[in-house]
């Protein structure tokens, strides 16, 4: 009562109503108020204290109760899977070479002399033998005209040297030479007559005597022209003779230079391959020497690259190796080893290795850079698993572990030394006997002992999963 006094005193401060009948009715009104408050303050204690009482219950019927049939079942995690194999593996190195045509020749001109035909050819497929360009020849024609001429009279020069300076005589001895022939002919013939007919009875041996006689008259008399004409040739100068006969080879030699230098005008091309470069084009002039083009044969091509020298001492003519143009990437092309060199680099300790392949269709340039990876430290009969299996301690340890999945779908942790590493795959050192099932996709933090579902299991051999 007296705190309502007071409450009502404070109202009647903050103007509320001076009169004893006013003061009862602002004390009632305060009191309903007042209980009002402490009824909503004891409900929300008792609500507060039903909750907590509710939460205590259920925790403690949480403890006490059974655990449901669905959380007592195993978590199931789906998994790719694949075979643990024994394979050939080998350690893959790589270096970057330049790409060579097969076959390559530079075109030069041989003469000095304008270009008067010769198209636009860089990049265009030449044949052997093909024309490829035509120099100014005219001058040639014309010095080799002059040739001919000079070598005619030089002929005519050593006919009349060898023959003779009087042609009556020459004429007189050449007819006597003939007649003495054609004389022992016909006397041969009629004793060759007689004779049979003296075998037979015929004519008398007189007769055949006669022939005989005529015969041998003949031969002496064709004995005698004979050296007549070699005297008379005898009689003639040697020096003149041999002198004539040099002049004629030297007209003979200049002919031959200038169709020489004429073939030149005419320039072919000595291999079939692509036109790499023109320097030259129609129009310009030619310098004896000046190259015009190159040209390659790039359906053949060799790799020069250069590895170190402890990775070559493992290498061997014959190997394959692949190789990746570095502008073309993906399209790997396979090739062997042809040529390991005997030398090495001492700046950089390495050994030029070329690696030959086919280029049919043409997707190597030359001159251009290609990755060459070859394969070292060969092992047989290894226990190989996809990479994505192993999960390495360290990125450059040789420790980690595979889940490997036994026949109740349980995958086991197991602990394992890797070998051999390449980009697909991984050799076991210890660990694996082969013949296991190890899980290659959803491997990674996957609890030991965990229950797996296998969503696909990988051919053996085959990364394309790890790769992905």
């Amino acid at each position: 009562m007296k705190q309502d006094k007071t409450d009502i005193a404070s109202d009647s401060q903050q103007g509320s109503p001076q009169t004893e009948e006013e003061q009862e009715m602002w004390l009632a009104v305060r009191r309903e108020r007042l209980a009002r408050e402490r009824r909503r303050n004891l409900i929300i204690v008792a609500s507060v204290e039903v909750a907590a009482l509710l939460v205590l219950v259920f925790l403690i019927w949480k403890w006490r109760s059974p655990p449901a049939a669905d959380q007592t079942a195993a978590v199931v995690v789906s998994v790719k899977v694949a075979k643990v194999t024994k394979e050939t593996i080998a350690v893959p190195v790589s270096a970057v070479g330049t790409i060579f045509p097969r076959e390559q020749a530079t075109v030069a001109a041989k003469i000095s002399a304008q270009i008067k035909r010769m198209g636009i050819l860089k990049n265009k497929v030449v044949r052997a033998g093909e024309v490829i360009a035509e120099l100014e020849s005219r001058d040639l024609v014309a010095q080799r005209n002059e040739a001919i001429a000079v070598l005619n009279q030089e002929r005519a020069n050593e006919r009349s040297v060898t023959t003779g300076t009087i042609p009556q005589t020459n004429a007189q001895d050449q007819k006597a030479l003939r007649d003495a022939l054609a004389k022992v002919a016909a006397a041969r013939a009629t004793y060759e007559r007689r004779l049979v007919l003296y075998q037979k009875g015929g004519i008398s041996k007189k007769d055949l005597e006669t022939s005989q006689f005529d015969l041998t008259t003949a031969e002496n008399e064709l004995r005698l022209t004979e050296q007549t004409l070699a005297l008379r040739a005898k009689s003639l100068n040697p020096n003149d003779r041999a002198i004539a006969a040099a002049r004629v080879q030297a007209a003979q030699q200049r002919v031959a230079t200038l169709d020489a230098q004429l073939s030149y005008a005419t320039i072919r091309a000595p291999i079939t391959g692509v036109v790499t470069d023109q320097f030259q084009y129609e129009g310009e002039f030619a310098a004896s020497g000046g190259k015009l083009v190159n040209i390659a044969d790039i359906s053949e091509v060799i790799v020069k690259a250069p590895f170190a020298d402890t990775v070559a001492a493992q290498l061997k003519v014959g190997d394959v190796a692949q190789v990746i143009p570095t502008d073309t990437t993906g399209e790997e092309m396979t090739g062997k080893v042809t040529l390991i060199s005997r030398s090495s680099d001492p700046l950089n300790r390495s050994v030029e290795v070329w690696v030959t392949l086919g280029n049919g269709a043409g997707r190597l340039r030359a001159n251009g850079a290609a990755q060459v990876t070859a394969a070292t430290l060969t092992k047989t009969d290894a226990i190989v698993v996809p990479a994505a299996a192993v999960t390495l301690d360290a990125s450059d340890g040789n420790e980690g572990t595979v889940m490997v999945v036994d026949t109740a779908n349980v995958a086991h942790e197991t602990k394992v030394t890797i070998g051999i590493r390449t980009a697909e795959k991984i050799e076991i050192a210890s660990g694996l006997l082969g013949g296991e099932t190890v899980v290659i996709e959803g491997n990674y933090a996957l609890p030991d002992g965990t229950k797996v579902e296998v969503a696909q299991e990988a051919p053996a051999g085959d990364t394309s999963s790890a790769a992905k």
